[in-house]
């Protein structure tokens, strides 16, 4: 099962990598991870996606709370949460009724034509896992020269209080 964990860090050097080291060195395997500021300069926003059952969950949570740098820890897969994830691509794209079949299928996906050259255009695509991945898969066949993600990065709804 995945689990998507957010964890509130101190905004400090060194923070990714004691958390980073520790759970790799305890063999938990990250699946994604996003990092950045809060609407608080001090503090940092973790959130990541962890694989295993709820005895790997509660041991990753019981570990991260151990650490100093670590101000919470929330389990928001448990709860009503909305996620995204962020995705740059580039493909190749000649002139011609190519360029016009990806563009409409960017348009499908609400994406944006962010850069376009003589033989391919980048595009800009977020929205949940399975949306990004289904994507890819439409433009595989055109030929991925490169993509990049951001890892998925999410935050529980509105109207619920968030749970430690």
């Amino acid at each position: 099962m995945r689990h998507v964990l957010s964890a509130l860090v101190q905004n400090v050097p060194g923070v990714l990598s004691h958390v980073s080291g520790m759970l790799a060195s305890r063999g938990y395997n990250i699946d994604s991870l996003a990092v950045g500021e809060t609407e608080k300069p001090e503090l940092s926003r973790m959130t990541f996606v962890v694989v295993g059952d709820d005895q790997v969950l509660d041991q990753v949570r019981k570990q991260l709370e151990k650490l100093v740098t670590v101000v919470d820890v929330e389990d928001i897969s448990s709860q009503d949460y909305v996620e995204r994830d962020l995705m740059l691509l580039r493909v190749k794209a000649g002139r011609g009724s190519t360029r016009s079949e990806i563009r409409e299928l960017v348009d499908t996906f609400r994406g944006k034509v962010v850069d376009v050259g003589a033989d391919e255009i980048m595009v800009e695509i977020s929205g949940r896992e399975n949306k990004i991945e289904a994507f890819i898969d439409l433009m595989r066949p055109y030929g991925i020269t490169q993509l990049v993600r951001t890892g998925r990065i999410a935050l529980v709804r509105g109207g619920q209080s968030p749970q430690a």
